[in-house]
């Protein structure tokens, strides 16, 4: 008999309703939002500006945005969502299972302890171990996380270090399923298209140039400074630095480079030929985003903190080379010596070691774009979707 599932989610998210759609034909679905109003999920606090999506998020599947009587709507902190309707809403469902989208709310947390022995309460998130700091604030937040995660009958985990995170606070093998974090690959892997030649074209990119590409929010924790002085120093022939996106750092970065003339480091020779090869473009939505995967060669992600990067399976579907952070959650399994590198974190050296080795031949370059294209399929929103389900229905 097919059961009934509702999903507790903040708010609809481009990686999370795909998946909803596909559970929708497969379990008795309804979503309950948590962050209030539709119109409240529109502005993105990393990239600083309202955002929206061009994909459809709502289509497909039952749901419903809930009450939020936060003081302060949001979900950048803990009293950001308080629904005094959640649990009468998701009762009156008569769920055979929960399925909630993270425990950091005190609406999710409130929901969670309810129904707790009543109904089995399913979890998902991707936190880490990977930036564990300090004996005793680690000791009180094990404490803390061991208590939170006794509200939960079993964990979809997204990958080894996701897995890592909850035993650490508790679960155990018999709780933990793997349901892998996803993208959709069929509309990032479509055959080169014109919009990606035009944008290698307008950067005036050679053919046989390679274009390193980072997206993502210009936050302090994605480190993109830390890319783009690496990128200078190499002062690499025929190799260019693409970044996209928006956010606090955006007017330093591209002072940086503007500054470039005016520095005594480089001669002036060099200076002309960085400044040429790095170039800006704003945020793109997810339409868009296609296209620029497939305009470059290799994309790097150099992040101080990651708990997973969905970037880099956009990337991967796209047929490109990656280069991460060993900070990235998905690196140790995503990135292997077959389509590209991992570097240790906030190493300018390493990283621009591995640059070198990555750019040095373009054919090899392409070839590991292959390998991730590959070895991507096998994360999809499919394989995610049909797991959860099967697991539900057993």
């Amino acid at each position: 008999m097919t059961k009934r599932l509702a999903i507790i989610c903040t708010h609809p998210i481009q990686y999370y309703a795909p998946v909803f759609q596909l559970l929708a034909n497969q379990v008795q679905l309804k979503v309950f939002y948590t962050s209030g109003e539709q119109s409240s999920y529109n502005y993105d606090k990393g990239f600083d500006r309202t955002i929206e999506w061009d994909l459809p998020l709502l289509n497909g599947y039952d749901h419903i945005f809930l009450k939020n009587n936060a003081k302060s709507p949001g979900t950048h902190h803990f009293t950001g969502i308080v629904n005094p309707d959640l649990i009468k809403q998701v009762s009156n469902f008569e769920p055979n299972g929960i399925l909630i989208y993270g425990w950091a709310w005190r609406g999710h947390l409130e929901a969670m302890r309810f129904f707790k022995g009543k109904v089995p309460i399913y979890f998902r998130g991707d936190s880490t171990l990977l930036n564990e700091k300090g004996l005793i604030k680690t000791l009180l937040r094990k404490i803390f996380l061991k208590w939170v995660y006794k509200n939960v009958d079993t964990a979809f985990y997204v990958g080894t270090n996701n897995k890592a995170y909850y035993k650490a606070f508790g679960l155990v093998e018999e709780q933990l399923i793997f349901a892998p974090h996803a993208i959709d690959n069929c509309r990032f892997g479509a055959d080169e298209t014109e919009e990606a030649r035009k944008i290698r074209t307008n950067l005036k990119v050679g053919e046989n140039d390679i274009i390193i590409l980072f997206a993502g929010k210009l936050v302090p924790v994605k480190n993109p400074f830390l890319l783009l002085e690496a990128f200078i120093e190499l002062d690499l022939t025929n190799v260019h630095l693409l970044f996209v996106g928006n956010g606090e750092l955006e007017e330093s970065l591209k002072s940086r480079v503007q500054g470039l003339k005016n520095t005594q480091i480089l001669r002036q020779a060099q200076d002309d030929n960085v400044k040429n090869s790095i170039h800006f473009m704003d945020f793109q939505n997810q339409t868009q985003m296609p296209a620029v995967y497939q305009a470059c060669d290799l994309f790097c992600l150099p992040s101080q903190s990651e708990t997973w990067g969905l970037s880099v399976n956009e990337a991967m579907a796209c047929g490109k080379a990656i280069l991460t952070s060993d900070k990235v959650g998905c690196s140790i399994d995503l990135v292997d010596h077959q389509n590209g590198f991992i570097f240790k974190s906030e190493d300018k050296e390493d990283l621009k070691q591995k640059i070198i080795a990555l750019t040095l031949d373009k054919t090899k370059l392409k070839k590991m774009g292959e390998n991730s294209l590959e070895k991507i399929k096998k994360w999809s929103f499919e394989v995610q979707s049909h797991i959860i389900s099967q697991y539900v229905n057993r």
